[in-house]
């Protein structure tokens, strides 16, 4: 059958030279469901909710703050070891229209942890708004992915072998989902150790996340702890900071807390 070609457009050699990067992650998954009942409420009174990627950026920080192991990757390079990060560096998913195609560019948020959730929300949301060449992440991935095919090879190799300069591409850690678009769970692939998706929020206020690590870096009962300090973390310190820091409104629809 005869049919026609298309060049690759920069953003798709972008995601190409990523998942090439992401061929050599043994990545092993962990799924558990949520209760967030304590964050729901406090969400459903906010009169500017904050986005779930933001929330779970700044809970996946908290936590790892806590936890070394969440900050550390392996560098295979020219001779094995591992690189701990003193602070979290994680790579959120936004999804862009660029040039009439749909596209996900990763954006670097740093020490999420020492930052408010509404900073860390505003951080995500420029990216999902700004022109693509005024957000830095975006416009050196991409500055990359315009080269010849051998030289961002080469690039990327070095990168995924100097500890330093693997944080700065892959960060220690992902945030990733496609609850905006309806309900399911999304298995992902990422240079970086840690990966973790969110599903939809449901009418019992329960959500399904998944971890996905690499299992050079540690084992199912580390990322075991995770989830449940993750889930203590979203209803104890996260809905305590919404609630303080956000108006509130009175809440009359009985399906408020469905957010």
């Amino acid at each position: 059958m005869r049919g026609s070609i298309h060049k690759v457009s920069v953003p798709r050699r972008l995601i190409i030279d990523l998942m090439h990067a992401s061929m050599d992650v043994p990545f092993v998954a962990l799924r558990r469901r949520l209760h967030v009942t304590a964050l729901a409420g406090a969400r459903a009174g906010c009169t500017l909710r904050p986005g779930w990627a933001a929330i779970f950026t700044k809970a996946f920080c908290l936590v790892a703050r806590d936890e070394p192991i969440l900050r550390t990757m392996y560098v295979k390079g020219w001779w094995p070891h591992f690189y701990e990060l003193p602070q979290s560096t994680g790579m959120v998913a936004i999804s862009r229209n660029e040039g009439g195609e749909q596209c996900v560019l990763p954006q670097r948020v740093c020490n999420a942890e020492a930052m408010s959730l509404a900073a860390v929300d505003a951080e995500i949301r420029y990216a999902m708004t700004a022109p693509v060449e005024k957000v830095p992440m975006f416009r050196k991935l991409l500055r990359v992915s315009r080269l010849p095919m051998p030289l961002r090879r080469l690039l990327w190799a070095t990168c995924m072998a100097w500890g330093r300069q693997r944080a700065n591409f892959c960060g220690n850690f992902g945030i990733t989902s496609v609850a905006a678009f309806g309900p399911g769970n999304l298995d992902a692939l990422s240079p970086g150790p840690f990966l973790l998706s969110y599903g939809a929020l449901d009418a019992d206020n329960g959500m399904d996340v998944v971890i996905r690590w690499d299992h050079r870096v540690t084992d199912a009962a580390l990322i075991a702890r995770t989830l449940s300090r993750l889930e203590q973390v979203l209803n104890g310190e996260l809905a305590a900071e919404m609630r303080a820091s956000h108006p509130v409104v009175i809440a009359h629809s009985p399906h408020a807390l469905a957010g």
